[in-house]
């Protein structure tokens, strides 16, 4: 469909009947974030700041020797940047599955978007 074109309801109807579960959260979350005026990661580039908005898919507490890290993958719905809070044992309400949005700088590691200790509000659940 090209773009700037509606797509009828029939034809929106029976793209959402078919859908599997994952296309239709992904489309959900790009929705969120566009209404938001946030940028969809899969827009983003290094050493861009940007401002995200999604759902954390997971959150994992890294113990380093020297330097212990949180991080989580914030998913919306186009792309994934892994959050990275440094010096970081947990976060209160920082959890999979918690919708918030971020600002930060957008860094490659390992070919991956991250972000490192970004500023977040957390969603409030309606």
């Amino acid at each position: 469909m090209a773009t700037g074109q509606q797509e009828s309801p029939l034809r929106r109807f029976f793209r959402r009947l078919t859908a599997s579960e994952a296309e239709l959260d992904a489309e959900d979350l790009q929705r969120e974030s566009a209404q938001s005026g946030c940028t969809p990661l899969r827009n983003t580039r290094r050493g861009q700041l940007a401002t995200v908005t999604g759902r954390l898919k997971t959150v994992v507490y890294t113990p380093r020797t020297n330097l212990p890290t949180l991080e989580g993958d914030l998913y919306d719905g186009s792309d994934v940047v892994t959050l990275v809070w440094l010096g970081r044992r947990h976060i209160t309400g920082i959890e999979p599955g918690r919708k918030l949005t971020v600002r930060g700088r957008i860094a490659i590691r390992d070919g991956r978007k991250v972000m490192y200790n970004p500023y977040y509000e957390l969603e409030t659940s309606t």
